[in-house]
This record gives structure tokens, sequence and C-alpha cells, in this order.
């Protein structure tokens, strides 16, 4: 089968067609305000009053994330009877919740057909999320954030106190009415190993009505402008770098300034912000000699785990250098012109042209050991 052209030839990039199918998905397209929209109060806003996005960031990750998404959603749908991507809504939010697994009882009011494989010991909300390598280590260590944290428990909240919404497709879920959850389940996957990490949490009916005065909050607000950044801003966190009204929300600064600039107002605020430097910069000093005491009681420790933190090494090897003595004996073999002055970097390069292995020699030193704690 010939390969898709365009009229000038050119082979298209399967990222256009990605994006174009991923601009036509009912998410990308919903002007109401969605739990998943609930990651920041000032953005949450701009979307409540139809404000205009001003950024189109690079997708492709997201876009990623959103196929990895629906198939391990479909295979679990197949294989397990989940029910997946189920809508619900009220007076505050809408939006559709990855998974809910039924326990036995309420499983035995639906249709058999639509009953789990194995049913829950208590009904379960599930949240599936796709991390990077680079947060992963985050993940294991401290879990959902707050955010995500607040996205499921207004979906949760929603189920118990309304339930599923009464559209076609999910009528037969609907007439359960208010559902009673017991469980929030977030299942964390690595896009880029496929590893696979479990968060459970009970159900809060107090956090859920956090959650929802949180909305409440943001719905109140006259200006989108009340209501405070929930992040520090673009360079500092990837939620403002890819945020569709990052100029709108950071507005105002010259190309190369940062836009943190523009909270400077006053005196009284370069005041306040040299305290917060101090006191950050006291706080990371009292943290490096918290480490460096750790570090040289761990020195001679073995590997394993210790609790919740596995301990790792790498490094502590036999330290190598470029053996200048050598090389001049093989540039000599090989006829190659010998620096008048030796010259290690270049000599190196002589060897490598020549398809010549560069020889190393021991130090008699070791490279440092370098410690690794991770989650265990």
């Amino acid at each position: 089968m010939p390969v898709a052209a365009l009229a000038d030839g050119a082979t298209p990039s399967i990222w256009d067609a990605a994006h174009d199918v991923d601009a036509r998905r009912p998410r990308s397209r919903q002007t109401q305000l969605g739990a998943s929209d609930t990651v920041c109060g000032r953005r949450a806003a701009y979307i409540l009053h139809g404000v205009t996005p001003t950024d189109h960031a690079d997708k492709r990750a997201a876009i990623l994330g959103t196929f990895i998404h629906y198939g391990l959603l479909e295979s679990a749908r197949t294989e397990y009877g989940w029910l997946v991507e189920r809508s619900v809504q009220d007076d505050l939010i809408r939006g559709h919740v990855d998974v809910v697994q039924l326990d036995e009882t309420t499983a035995a009011r639906v249709p058999a057909r639509h009953r789990p494989a194995i049913p829950a010991d208590v009904l379960t909300v599930e949240d599936v999320k796709t991390k990077s390598t680079y947060l992963w280590d985050r993940v294991l260590r401290y879990g959902a954030t707050a955010a995500e944290l607040r996205q499921v428990h207004l979906y949760a909240g929603t189920l118990s106190e309304v339930g599923f919404e009464n559209v076609p497709g999910q009528r037969y879920l609907a007439r359960l009415g208010p559902l009673p959850i017991g469980r929030i389940r977030f299942r964390f996957i690595n896009r880029d190993s496929g590893a696979e990490h479990i968060q459970e949490i009970d159900f809060d009916p107090q956090r859920a009505a956090e959650a929802r005065w949180w909305v409440e909050r943001v719905r109140e607000a006259a200006d989108p402008e009340e209501m405070p950044r929930d992040f520090n801003g673009p360079g500092l966190d990837a939620m403002c770098d890819y945020c569709p009204f990052r100029t709108r929300c950071w507005p105002g600064t010259a190309p190369g300034v940062p836009e943190q600039t523009a909270l400077i107002r006053n005196d009284a605020d370069r005041e306040q912000a040299l305290i917060d430097y101090v006191r950050g910069h006291e706080l990371a000093s009292e943290g490096d000699r918290i480490k460096k005491f750790a570090r040289k009681k761990l020195d001679q420790s073995p590997p394993g785990v210790y609790g919740p933190n596995r301990l790792a090494w790498r490094g502590g090897n036999d330290e190598e250098k470029d053996d200048v003595e050598a090389m001049v004996d093989l540039h000599e073999v090989a006829r190659i012109p010998v620096p008048m002055k030796p010259d290690a970097d270049r000599m190196v390069k002589n060897l490598a042209a020549a398809g010549l292995p560069v020889p190393r020699r021991k130090t008699g030193r070791r490279t440092p050991a370098v410690i690794n704690v991770a989650p265990a």
C-alpha cells in the first residue's frame, strides 16, 4: 500500500491526524466545568466565564496518555466487566468516571450482562493516571496530588448523592440512584515503562464536601482574576507551562523576563519576596545539612529495603584516565604524527578517527559512591 502523501509530495505527520481526532473528542469541545478542570482555581474560573484560550501547547504527551488511558480502560471493561467512562452530572460539575467497580449488593441490581466478573468488596471509584518516569518517584512516595484527590472526590461525591447521569446507554445505572461509595482507588501507569502503582483510600464524605465547596467558590467569583493562582507559574510548574490560559494569567512581561516579576507591584511585595527567599535558603541549608549527616552515617550500609525506603549504590568503581604513553606507542605503530607536546584530547581524536581504541589506565583511585534512595 503506498504511503499517503500531501499535495506537494511530502509525507504527512501522523500527529496531525492525532491532534484532529483529539480536537473532536467530547471532552475537548465541552464548555461546562468538568472535574478534571479543577486542577487550578483560576483556570476553572476562565472556563466557567467562557474565556477564549490564549495558548495552544504541544499536546503530544497528553494525546499519548489519552490513547494509553483508552486502551487500558477498554481492556478492563471487556475482561473484568467494570463500568468504564460513565457520565455523572449535578448542579456543579459534569464528567466521566474512569472506572466504577460495583460491590456484590449493588451489582445484583443491574442486568446480569452488566455485572462485574468479580465484584468489589465495597463499591469502588477508580481514576487511572498516566505519568512520566520524571514524576514516577514522586508518585511512589507521595501518591495522588491534592488536585487529583479533589477531582476523584467530586466524582465519588456526585455518585454518592445523585448517582449516574440519566442519559441513553446508562439509564439502567441512573435507576440505581445514590450509590454507597466505599473506596477510592488511583491506578498510576508509567507511560515509559508500563509500571503500575495502586493507591487506595476510604471514601471520605467530608473531603467530597470540601471539593464541592472549592467548586462553589470558583463559581461565585465575579471575575476569573479574583481567583488565586494555585501554582507558581511558567518555568516552575508544568501545569502553568502547558496551560491554555498561560498568557492571560501571566501577562505583561517582556521576552526573556520571568512572568513572576508581574507579582512585584511595590516595595512591600519586594520585602515579602526577600523574606521568602531567605526562608527558602534557610530551609535548603537545613535540608542539605540533614542529608549530608545521614549520608555519612549510611556510608557502609548494604543495599536493601529499610522501612519505607530502598537503599542502592552506584559508583565505587576503579577510576580510569587516558594512558598518554600507550597512546604515543599507538600513534607510532599506526604511523600517526605524534603531537610535539603531549595533548591527550588531540590524541584521543586522532585514534578515534583512525578507528583505534583509546588506551585507559587505572589511576589507583576509585570513583565516589553515589547514594540512591527510592521508595521501597
